[in-house]
């Protein structure tokens, strides 16, 4: 199935978690979050939540500011 990972196509397997395609990406690392389809999806359920054809997933660094 294709899913878009920062803004670019990407062809990776039918029920693939998010958790699973950043690991395949080798993107799996702390300081990192995460938008599905505009939303942010919290890291405690990258694991379990399969993606669907045509999400939209976008992986940001988190940064503090004062």
């Amino acid at each position: 199935m294709q899913v878009w990972f920062n803004d670019e196509p990407l062809e990776c397997a039918d029920n693939l978690s998010v958790s699973a395609l950043l690991s395949q990406l080798e993107q799996l690392q702390p300081g990192v979050a995460l938008a599905l389809n505009q939303h942010i999806l919290p890291r405690e359920r990258w694991e379990d939540h399969p993606l669907q054809e045509g999400d939209r997933v976008l992986l940001f660094q988190v940064i503090a500011g004062g």
